[in-house]
């Protein structure tokens, strides 16, 4: 059972309220969400003197506190937040004027005489219309914990190319219609790694913002792009090329899936060739004279019955197989705190309840029931708690989750000894 001083977070009575305080440093909860939602966690942190022992895991336990409301459950409540409003009742703004002394506003002193105790000041008659009610502070921990453990996304990062030149085959895209298409065919290649994107006679023009617009912080691929007047100029420094079509053709040629596609790509890639494939227009597709400039067809496995897909997401679905052929990709984003991870269980910063721990927790589970006669008849006493051992050795729990499950089965037996006592 998890001891109450390893908590971080303690109640104490603070003005008359029941209030939730850091136990390592006095503070109120409120002020140290306060501080880390309008500063830097780095900056925060360097505040504090070393004693207090806070880092990044103390003040991500600190602030899962806050953002779970766990302080529902301690039935306490923080200075300027929304919950103290709502427990005091303060549904109206005259509700909480009348609750108060006197309120002041501004630089002025202007003041709002009530008729409760107790004095409230406010910057501005606009500061106190936003914050009569309170300040929703769990929210606010929810999103400094966002950037705690997955650092800051900055909407002026637009990424860079993975890969030197010629090591991606390069996407190219025969008289695209829409400067918006063009940016999300952007995109989609960002998101999988491939850089080299080639336009061929553009209908809206070239350059085109709103191409950049949609792209959506794949800026690079826009950046480095190139346009040619004519699918010959495009392909011309080819070795190979392969052309997307849901149509059959009368062609002579080889048909591949974009696995198999990919595959043949990677070979030559590696033997140092250079390769494209092929998308055509949004409306029409290729015509089968373009077509018959590659070297292989490349169909994706659709319903028979609607096998039109969009050009990003043609793109999109040859980025995948490319990635996955390659085996270069993440599971979801890297950020400054997200370590790249692999299919499987996630324990994150928990680790796999050892053994021993286990076996403590079934002890204990076992002794609990026999005190409260849950194995009847006798005999069957051991099948039933094999059944339940292997029922909790199956879940898998974490070191964690054990301590939880002891915490869980020792109140409820405290409870029945208390609710027996009083009968």
């Amino acid at each position: 059972m998890i001891d109450d001083q390893q908590m971080p977070i303690e109640t104490k009575v603070v003005d008359g309220h029941r209030t939730p305080v850091v136990r390592c440093t006095g503070e109120t909860l409120a002020e140290l969400v306060h501080s880390a939602h309008e500063v830097p966690i780095d900056d925060t942190l360097a505040g504090y003197p070393a004693q207090a022992n806070m880092d990044r895991d103390a003040i991500d336990g600190i602030l899962v506190y806050c953002a779970e409301r766990q302080c529902i459950e301690d039935q306490a409540t923080c200075p300027g937040c929304r919950r103290r409003s709502q427990v005091e009742g303060f549904t109206t703004i005259e509700d909480f004027i009348v609750a108060h002394d006197t309120i002041s506003i501004g630089k002025h002193d202007l003041q709002i005489p009530g008729q409760g105790e107790g004095h409230a000041g406010f910057k501005s008659f606009e500061d106190f219309y936003r914050r009569w009610s309170g300040e929703e502070y769990w929210f606010w921990a929810r999103r400094v914990l966002r950037k705690l453990r997955h650092g800051i996304r900055r909407a002026h990062v637009q990424g860079e190319p993975v890969a030197a030149e010629g090591e991606t085959p390069s996407v190219i895209l025969v008289e695209p219609q829409l400067a918006d298409n063009i940016g999300m065919v952007a995109r989609a290649m960002a998101n999988f790694g491939l850089d080299n994107l080639r336009l061929v006679a553009p209908r809206d023009g070239w350059p085109n913002e709103r191409a950049r617009i949609a792209a959506s912080g794949a800026n690079y691929v826009i950046d480095e792009s190139q346009c040619f007047p004519s699918l010959a100029e495009a392909m011309g420094d080819l070795h190979w090329m392969c052309a997307t079509t849901a149509r059959q053709r009368d062609l002579r040629k080889p048909v591949l899936t974009p696995e198999q596609a990919v595959q043949e790509m990677v070979r030559r890639i590696g033997e140092g060739q250079r390769c494209g494939v092929l998308f055509g227009r949004e409306a029409s597709g290729l015509t089968t004279p373009e077509v018959a400039e590659a070297d292989a067809l490349v169909m994706i496995p659709v319903n028979s019955k609607f096998a039109s897909l969009n050009l990003a997401q043609s793109v999109l679905i040859l980025g995948y197989a490319w990635i996955l052929g390659r085996n270069s990709g993440s599971l979801g984003r890297v950020t400054t705190y997200e370590r790249p991870i692999q299919p499987g269980f996630q324990y994150g910063k928990d680790t796999p309840a050892k053994k021993a721990e286990l076996e403590g927790f079934l002890e204990q589970l076992e002794a609990d029931l026999d005190a409260a006669n849950f194995f009847r008849p006798q005999e069957r006493r051991a099948i039933t708690a094999r059944a339940i051992r292997t029922m909790f050795q199956r879940m898998n729990a974490t070191a964690h989750e054990v301590r939880t499950l002891r915490g869980v089965v020792s109140s409820l037996a405290k409870y029945r000894k208390r609710r027996d006592s009083d009968i």
